[in-house]
């Protein structure tokens, strides 16, 4: 969950009234410009500025326009520093401010604000730049006094103001300070509630999560209806995981203010998350009728709809919004989705080369591409991962993973093994990556690349349920290391205690260490969950085991006529149906 927006750094322009902008230097001039908060245009609370220049203040303004304009921004702004001092015109102090700034002088740039802020205290921008320079330089009480007056001046964008100064310190490690001077602002101001907020959005940044629900909640205090409060709140317990109390609030809140759809969103999607999709689908269909304009909703509750296999009710909205600029190639896309899922593979394709513009470009092609080479058009998914690698050089490690896995289909698991390998000579770290060539590695017996992959990736992801699954379950092929699996498998099964193919390595396990009914337990709790062709064949191995010989030649049956190839089905086949009597 982003906290903050962080903005891309914006260079100040600089004052039109005051002839032409400084030009752009060269390279053998060019300062680095400093990190600046955006700020908005202003100008001074003057409503007309009548300046009676003396000759030898004009001359020395042209001067310093001049040296501006030749890219020499000392004098530049030693001429307007002087001018500042003699022209009671803040325009003079803004520009010698914005000059040093660009020159990373700050104690000119302090000394210009300070003048800007004496001509023109109402100014919006200079009390801005005055507390980012206060903060910068940890002077608490200055930075309270500028954060202070920002908030008189405007207190609608103080919050952007806040989070924007934040954002440009973080990185110096500043995030505790500026907290400390919130707090300080707080004790002056009990009564804003965006004070309260800000500091929430900061303890999250910091991971606090019990802090930021103590401050979010001192904001609701004093302003109970505030929707971006309600939501953060909620959003809060989320991201602890508490998706109870998330639905609780966001009911409780729709209830109270049932015409924010904000709130009614941010519900569903919490609903999604805990896997109620019936109430989640109640609650879009309820903001789709009352707006049916509003595209976003519809695709949300196609997608539901999906969840639910309401394939069909799914594939109306899809249709209905194909004449939507604005939603048709996300459409396009979730269409190809669905005849996919239903094998109809030229349908399918025809949806995922319609797709034209947009984020779902790429993500159709790679579809198209992994369609055909599940279908065996091995050729024609290798001409395509060709043109792909060209027209998207930035999703160069997606392709490449893409590339692998055709390569497994094809059974060609050394070249799908050396083109990993290769590129994780270029970004040894890569998880994914590392991932991959862990599982090849285990096709052409390179089991000690497995272990050494797959425990790399542990060394930095202790907490990945699916690299401790793939390093436990292949530790089963080692009698002498079951033990070792069993930590593995146990740490993975924590973690994700319904996923389908960690219930099926442990309950492997359990048969591989002689409990049959412990691991019967599991695999038929896997194979509810996943009917894959793996779980199928552990499954009837342990029936077979059990002496329920007839119940595993009836679960294979079922299982072979789907996965008539499946390599595991055709082991079991091969040891066990094969020597029956």
């Amino acid at each position: 969950m982003l906290i903050f927006r962080f903005f891309l750094v914006a260079s100040y322009v600089l004052l039109n009234g005051c002839g032409s902008s400084l030009e752009k230097p060269s390279e053998q001039d060019k300062v680095v410009e400093p990190a600046a908060i955006t700020v908005p245009t202003e100008k001074p609370q003057q409503s007309k500025v009548e300046t009676a220049i003396e000759p030898d203040v004009m001359y020395m303004l042209m001067a310093a326009e001049l040296a501006g304009q030749r890219g020499q921004y000392a004098i530049a702004l030693e001429g307007y520093m002087e001018v500042a001092k003699r022209v009671k015109d803040p325009r003079f102090a803004e520009r010698a401010a914005k000059i040093a700034m660009y020159m990373k002088d700050g104690n000119k740039a302090d000394e210009a604000v300070s003048l800007w802020l004496k001509q023109d205290p109402g100014s919006l921008t200079a009390r801005k730049i005055a507390a980012l320079s206060a903060l910068g330089a940890g002077n608490k009480q200055a930075a309270v006094e500028h954060l202070d007056a920002v908030l008189k001046i405007d207190p609608a964008g103080f919050e952007n103001t806040a989070l924007e100064l934040a954002a440009v310190l973080q990185k110096d490690g500043k995030s505790d300070f500026v907290y400390e001077v919130l707090d300080a602002l707080a004790a002056k101001n009990p009564d804003q509630a965006v004070v309260y907020f800000v500091q929430a959005l900061l303890a999250m940044e910091i991971k606090n999560t019990a802090l930021a629900e103590q401050k979010v909640q001192r904001a609701l205090d004093i302003q109970p209806g505030w929707d971006k409060a309600l939501l953060f709140q909620a959003q809060i317990a989320v991201f602890s995981g508490d998706l109870n109390k998330a639905k609780t609030l966001l009911t409780n809140a729709s209830l109270k203010y049932p015409d924010n759809d904000k709130l009614k969103k941010l519900l569903a999607q919490v609903l999604i998350k805990a896997q109620d999709y019936e109430v989640a689908a109640d609650i879009y269909q309820a903001i789709v009728a009352a707006n049916p304009k509003d595209g976003e909703s519809q695709i949300a509750l196609a997608l539901v709809y999906l969840q639910m296999e309401k394939d069909d009710k799914a594939e109306d909205i899809f249709t209905q919004l194909l004449d939507q600029p604005e939603w048709q190639n996300q459409a396009r896309f979730y269409l190809g989705k669905i005849e996919e899922k239903h094998e109809q593979t030229k349908k399918a394709l025809a949806w995922f080369d319609k797709v034209s513009d947009g984020p779902f470009v790429f993500e159709s092609a790679l579809s198209a591409v992994s369609l055909l080479a599940k279908d065996k058009q091995f050729y024609e998914a290798g001409v395509r991962l060709n043109l792909l690698a060209s027209q998207f050089p930035k999703q160069k490690l997606r392709i490449i993973l893409m590339q692998a896995g055709v390569y497994g289909q094809q059974k060609q698991y050394e070249k799908a093994f050396q083109l990993l390998s290769h590129a994780l000579a270029e970004q040894s770290e890569q998880k994914d990556l590392l991932y991959a060539r862990a599982l090849m590695a285990e096709r052409i017996n390179r089991l000690d690349v497995l272990e050494t992959d797959l425990k790399k990736i542990l060394a930095s992801y202790p907490d990945d349920a699916e690299a401790l699954n793939a390093l436990g379950y292949s530790l089963l092929a080692k009698p002498d290391r079951y033990a070792e699996a069993e930590k593995y498998l146990q740490h993975a099964l924590k973690l994700q205690p319904d996923e389908a193919v960690i219930i099926d390595s442990f309950g492997w396990l359990q048969f591989k260490l002689g409990r049959l009914e412990s691991a019967l337990t599991y695999l038929q709790r896997a194979y509810a969950k996943q009917q894959e062709a793996e779980i199928a064949a552990h499954l009837a191995e342990v029936l077979w085991a059990l002496g329920r010989k007839e119940e595993a030649e009836k679960l294979f049956d079922t299982a072979i006529e789907k996965a008539p190839d499946d390599e595991y089905l055709l082991d079991f086949k091969k040891r066990i149906l094969s020597g029956k009597e």
